[in-house]
C-alpha cells in the first residue's frame, strides 16, 4: 500500500509555497522597508527631459550620484531646470533623523527631502530600487517609471553593519568596492574590514615593511587544504591564481592593500555614506606580525599555544613601540571614529611564564593574566584617544576589566549575561552574536527567519539601558570562503534580512519574503552570485513501503530544477524534474535548482530506502514528557557524549536545550516515547547546533552528528499508529545553543509537537 506522508520538523521550516507565483507583484519591492509608506495614483515617467532640480547645495554630491545612477539609460545628464516634469531635492530642516528623509512620487513631480546628505543618499537608494532592473543593466529596455508613492522613513539603529575577513583569505580592491556598493543599496551605514589575524597582515604599514613582504605571505594551511578539497566539485572553493606566487620554490597564497589603494576606497565608501571601520587585532590573532618581527612575542617566536596562538607580549616596551606605531599610521589613513583592536582569544600562556610579564604584575599591582590583558587594553585605548579615537574590542576583553570608553561588539552568545554586563559598564555595544549573525555559518532555508527576527536587544536591560544596545552587524569570517563568489553566497541574501531588521525594526517577515523575490532580478544584473532559495517538500533520508513520489516545490517562477539518479552531480544540461517522481525500489536522488542567470542552488541528495511499518511497543503506563538528562563536558560527537556520567536529569514537555545547561559545552540526552495518531511514513527535520542524533522505534532516524553550526539535516521512519521509542542525543561545543521541535502534518504550517504525544 501506499502511505501518505505525516511530516515533523525540527527545526524552522520556510514553507516558500507560491511566493511570487500567482500573486499581484507589490509596485514597492523596497527592502528595508520605509517607516511609513502610503500608496499613491499613476506613476512617474523619467526622460532625457526631466529636470534635476537641487535647492541647496548641500546635496550637490548626491545629486552628481543621481545622474550617474540615471546617465548610462537615459544617454546624458539630466538637465538642471525645465521641463515639465521635475526631480526636486529639498532640504528640511523638521527631519529630525540624520539619515531620515521624505519621498514624494507623483505623475509630474518628485520631491526627495532631507536635513542631511546622508539621508537624500539614502532617499536616492529607495528610488534605485524602485526603478526597473534594466537601470542596472545600464541600457534601454523600456521607460524609466516610479510608482506614485508618498514615503517617510528613518533608521531604528544607528549602527548597521557589515563585516568582513579578509586575512583568512584575500580580495581584492575592486571587490571591496561592490560589497560597498551592496551595503548602500540597503542602507547599511558600516563596514567593519578584519584586516590582520595569524594566518595575514593585509595593510601596508610603512614603518614596518616586513608586515606585507612576509606577514602577507603564506604556504598552505589546513584550511586552504580543506577549501582545495571542496574545490573538486565547486569552483567557488578555488583559490584564485592571481593571489599565489612562487618564493623559493614554495607556493605561497597571499595579498595586501597599499595605504593609497585603502584611501581610495575609503572616499568611495564615504561617498556612499559608509564609515569603514579597521580591525587590527591584538594583542592575539598575530602570528603574521610575529613572524616577520620575532621579537613581538614573549618568547621570540610565534606558536601554538593551548587554545590559540601565542600573542604579542604586554610586557615589553618594544611591543608598544610596535603597536603605537602601528596604530597611528591606521589612525593617519582612517577617518572612522573607531578602531578595533579584537583583544579576543587570547593565549596567555606565555604571559604566565615571563619573567617580564611576572616583573610588570608585581610592579604594577596586577594580580592575573586577564588583568594583564586589561593593562594593554587600557593603555592602548588611552594612545587612541589621543589620536582621537574610540577603542572598539570583541566582549572578550570585558574580562580583566574594561574602561567604559571603550565600545563592545557581543559575539559569545554562550555568554548570555556580557552585553548586560557591559551596558551596566557604561559601554556602548553592538550585537554580533554568533548564534545568528555570523554569516560564515552555512546558510540553509531557516537562516533568512532567523535573522529577520533577531532582536538586537538582548533580554535583562531596562529601556534605559536599551539605549546603549547602538545596533548590529553580521560578521564574515572567512577561513573556508576562499574566493568572491563564494562570500556572496555567504551573505546574500541574508544581509537584507539584517538590513530590514536593523532599518524597520517591524515583524513584516511575509512581505519580505515576498520582495525579496523582486530583489533576486536586480542581484543578477549587478553580478552578485547569491544563494538561490531553498526548494521544499522532500526529506534526505526517506522510505517507502511499497512505492511513494517526490514532488517538491519553488519559491520562485524563475527556477528549473534538474537531477541525476546515477550519481552525478546535476548539471544545467541535466534532465528535468518531472512534477512527480515515482520512486519503487531504493534510489538516490540528486536534484539542484538554476536560475535563469544560469545561477546553481544546493545540491540535494534524497536517499530513498524500502522500509516496513514499525510495530508500536506495549507499555502499562507512561508518564508525561521525556526523561532530559544533562551531561556536562567537551564532545566531539554523540558517541563520546553517551559514555559520560550523567549531572542532573528533569522531565520536559518539549525537544529544547533545557534552562540547566549553563556551561559552554555540554550533552543532553533525551529519552522516552512518542504516540502517533496515525499510521503513516513520518519525516523530521532536525536543527541542531551543535550536533544531534535522532532514534525513533529504535531506528536511526537523522545521523546529525559533529561539532558544526545550525545543520538542518532530515529523515524518515514508517511507523504503525501507537507509542514508539523516542531517543535524541544532543551536544553543544560552545556558543550556538540551537535545538528546535516544530511538526507538520500534510504540509501544514510547522507548530510544536503536543506535550501529549511525548511520554516517558
Amino acid at each position: 500500500m501506499q502511505i501518505k506522508p505525516i511530516i515533523f520538523i525540527v527545526g524552522l521550516s520556510l514553507l516558500m509555497a507560491g511566493i511570487g507565483q500567482s500573486q499581484t507583484p507589490d509596485p514597492y519591492p523596497i527592502i528595508p522597508y520605509p517607516t511609513s509608506l502610503v500608496p499613491g495614483q499613476g506613476q512617474f515617467v523619467i526622460t532625457q527631459n526631466t529636470a534635476l532640480v537641487v535647492q541647496d547645495g548641500r546635496f550637490q554630491s548626491e545629486a552628481g550620484q543621481l545622474q550617474q545612477l540615471l546617465k548610462p539609460v537615459l544617454g546624458k545628464p539630466l538637465p538642471a531646470r525645465g521641463g515639465n516634469a521635475q526631480i526636486v531635492l529639498n532640504y528640511d530642516p523638521s527631519i529630525t533623523s540624520p539619515e531620515g528623509y521624505q519621498l514624494t512620487i507623483a505623475p509630474q513631480r518628485i520631491t526627495l527631502a532631507a536635513r542631511e546628505p546622508v539621508g537624500m543618499f539614502r532617499a536616492i537608494q529607495t528610488i534605485r530600487q524602485l526603478l526597473p532592473v534594466s537601470l542596472e543593466q545600464k541600457k534601454t529596455t523600456g521607460p524609466l517609471t516610479l510608482p506614485a508613492v508618498q514615503i517617510r522613513d528613518q533608521p531604528a539603529y544607528a549602527w548597521r553593519g557589515m563585516h568582513l575577513d579578509v586575512s583568512r583569505h584575500f580580495f581584492s580592491m575592486d571587490y571591496l568596492h561592490k560589497f560597498v556598493d551592496l551595503l548602500a543599496l540597503y542602507k547599511f551605514n558600516k563596514f567593519h574590514l578584519h584586516l590582520t589575524d595569524d594566518q595575514g597582515w593585509r595593510l601596508e604599514i610603512k614603518a614596518y615593511p616586513k608586515l606585507t613582504s612576509e606577514g602577507a605571505w603564506r604556504t598552505f594551511n589546513n584550511q586552504d587544504s580543506v577549501v582545495l578539497k571542496r574545490a573538486t566539485t565547486n569552483p567557488d572553493f578555488d583559490l584564485p591564481k592571481q593571489y599565489l606566487r612562487q618564493k623559493d620554490g614554495k607556493t605561497q597564497y597571499g595579498g595586501f592593500y597599499t595605504q593609497n589603494q585603502m584611501r581610495e576606497l575609503i572616499a568611495y565608501a564615504a561617498a556612499r555614506h559608509i564609515e569603514i571601520i579597521p580591525e587590527i587585532d591584538m594583542p592575539g590573532h598575530l602570528t603574521a606580525a610575529i613572524k616577520a618581527y620575532p621579537f613581538l612575542s614573549c618568547t621570540g617566536q610565534e606558536g601554538w599555544g593551548k587554545t590559540f596562538s601565542v600573542p604579542i607580549c604586554p610586557c615589553n616596551e618594544p611591543t608598544y613601540t610596535f603597536t603605537e606605531t602601528v596604530l597611528s599610521e591606521v589612525a593617519a589613513l582612517f577617518p572612522s571614529q573607531y578602531i578595533h583592536i579584537g583583544a579576543d582569544e587570547v593565549e596567555k600562556s606565555t604571559w604566565a611564564q615571563s619573567t617580564a610579564c611576572q616583573a610588570l604584575m608585581k610592579r604594577e599591582g596586577i594580580k592575573s593574566v586577564e588583568e594583564l590583558q586589561s593593562y594593554f587594553v587600557h593603555r592602548t585605548e588611552k594612545f587612541l584617544l589621543s589620536k582621537g579615537k574610540k577603542l572598539m574590542v570583541w566582549d572578550d576583553a570585558l574580562e580583566g576589566g574594561l574602561a567604559p570608553s571603550a565600545t563592545v561588539m557581543y559575539w559569545r552568545s554562550w555568554v548570555t549575561d556580557a552585553p548586560v554586563k557591559a551596558v551596566r559598564n557604561g559601554n556602548p555595544v553592538v550585537m554580533t552574536p554568533v548564534n545568528t549573525l555570523y554569516f560564515d555559518v552555512l546558510p540553509d532555508k531557516n537562516s533568512l527567519a532567523n535573522v529577520y527576527q533577531f532582536n538586537p536587544v538582548p533580554t535583562g536591560l531596562t529601556p534605559a539601558e536599551a539605549t546603549s544596545i547602538l545596533g548590529a552587524q553580521a560578521n564574515t569570517w572567512t577561513e573556508y570562503i576562499p574566493s568572491e563568489n563564494r562570500v556572496d553566497y555567504m551573505v546574500m541574501p541574508r544581509m537584507t534580512a539584517l538590513a530590514e531588521r536593523l532599518w524597520t525594526n517591524q515583524n513584516q517577515y511575509d512581505t519580505y519574503r515576498q520582495r525579496l523575490t523582486r530583489h533576486y532580478p536586480r542581484l543578477d544584473a549587478l553580478g552578485v552570485h547569491y544563494r538561490v532559495p531553498d526548494l521544499s517538500g522532500f526529506a534526505e533520508e526517506n522510505v517507502f513501503t511499497d512505492q511513494t513520489a517526490l514532488r517538491i516545490r519553488k519559491p520562485t517562477d524563475n527556477l528549473v530544477v534538474r537531477y541525476t539518479i546515477d550519481g552525478s552531480l546535476p548539471k544545467a544540461a541535466s534532465a528535468l524534474l518531472p512534477e512527480s517522481l515515482p520512486i519503487s525500489q531504493p534510489t538516490t536522488v540528486k536534484l539542484a535548482a538554476f536560475t535563469n542567470s544560469g545561477l546553481q542552488g544546493d545540491v540535494y541528495t534524497l536517499r530513498y530506502q524500502q522500509q516496513s511499518l514499525a510495530e508500536p511497543v506495549g507499555v502499562s503506563s507512561v508518564g508525561a514528557g521525556l526523561m532530559s538528562t544533562y551531561v556536562k563536558g567537551q564532545f566531539k560527537n554523540v558517541a563520546a557524549m553517551l559514555k559520560a556520567p550523567a549531572s542532573d536529569s528533569v522531565v520536559v514537555n518539549q525537544v529544547k536545550v533545557p534552562e540547566m545547561a549553563g556551561a559552554g559545552s555540554f550533552g543532553v540526552r533525551f529519552r522516552g516515547y512518542i504516540s502517533v495518531p496515525a499510521t503513516g511514513i513520518y519525516s523530521f527535520f532536525l536543527v541542531a547546533d551543535d550536533g544531534g542524533v535522532l532514534h525513533i522505534a529504535n531506528r536511526t532516524v537523522i545521523d546529525n552528528d559533529g561539532n558544526h553550526g545550525p545543520i538542518e539535516k532530515s529523515g524518515q521512519v514508517a511507523l504503525k499508529r501507537g507509542t514508539h521509542p523516542f531517543a535524541l542525543d544532543f551536544i553543544e561545543a560552545g556558543g550556538g545553543y540551537t535545538l528546535k521541535l516544530l511538526y507538520s502534518r500534510d504540509g501544514s504550517d510547522p507548530q510544536p509537537v503536543p506535550a501529549d504525544w511525548l511520554g516517558h
